[in-house]
């Protein structure tokens, strides 16, 4: 069991490491980039599957090697990395209908920014801001709960080897340390400051650093986790 362990352990750092050197590849060698970007362009919602699926997963592992001290593997691996595609593609469909709808009502006049050269860094960062506050206090919360009760879900069905209800799950959850510091705490300071930079970028880069957040993601949804609630 412990050489088990051991072998998953390895496999696990072996994967973060071979993540981040794709990651890495793509941003540093123009043809790789170019590719990237076209894929992007032409396929957004299977890049958006493959990029949360990899990079959030790795989170992941990352937040369990900082909360038990070694790298293992969690249960239910391939569930969570399905579970986190799925998220990048729910994540890439809205967050280009916020940043449409930000620039719609701006030209309607419904925001600051009208007169504003659309090119210019006002009119960039007044768009930013009001799609990231937006999709933050709106969309943000809702799939940052449904992530929580599905990873609650597998979580509880690894222990007790067994089907799991909603009403266990919705039991299980954490509530008041979900609202106290993951939405009260994490949306203000972190991800509605984090998304203003993303909604800045080319279109083409606004996933991709998405996907790099959702490292943080994985970490800031379970790191520390009590031991009693999920």
């Amino acid at each position: 069991m412990s050489e088990n362990k051991k072998t998953y352990g390895s496999a696990m750092l072996a994967f973060i490491i071979a993540v981040f050197a794709v990651f890495a590849a793509v941003l540093i060698i123009p043809a790789t980039r170019e590719v990237f970007e076209s894929l992007s362009g032409n396929h957004p919602y299977l890049m958006g599957f493959v990029k949360f699926a990899l990079l959030a997963t790795a989170g992941e592992l990352i937040a369990i090697k900082m909360a038990s001290g070694k790298f293992s593997k969690p249960a239910y691996l391939i569930a969570r990395i399905v579970i986190w595609g799925l998220i990048g593609i729910w994540i890439t469909y809205m967050m280009k209908i916020f940043f449409l709808g930000s620039g719609a009502m701006i030209a309607a006049k419904l925001l600051p920014g009208s007169t504003l050269a659309t090119d210019g860094v006002w009119y960039r960062l007044i768009r930013a801001f009001a799609t990231a506050a937006t999709m933050n206090l709106t969309f943000g919360p809702t799939f940052m709960a449904v992530h929580k009760c599905s990873d609650t879900y597998l979580a509880l069905r690894a222990q007790n080897g067994k089907g799991v209800t909603l009403g266990e799950v919705i039991d299980a959850v954490d509530w008041k340390r979900f609202v106290s510091f993951t939405l009260f705490k994490t949306v203000p300071i972190f991800w509605i400051p984090a998304h203003t930079v993303t909604f800045m970028l080319p279109s083409e880069y606004q996933v991709m650093l998405a996907a790099l957040l959702s490292v943080a993601l994985g970490i800031i949804l379970n790191l520390r986790k009590p031991s009693t609630k999920a």
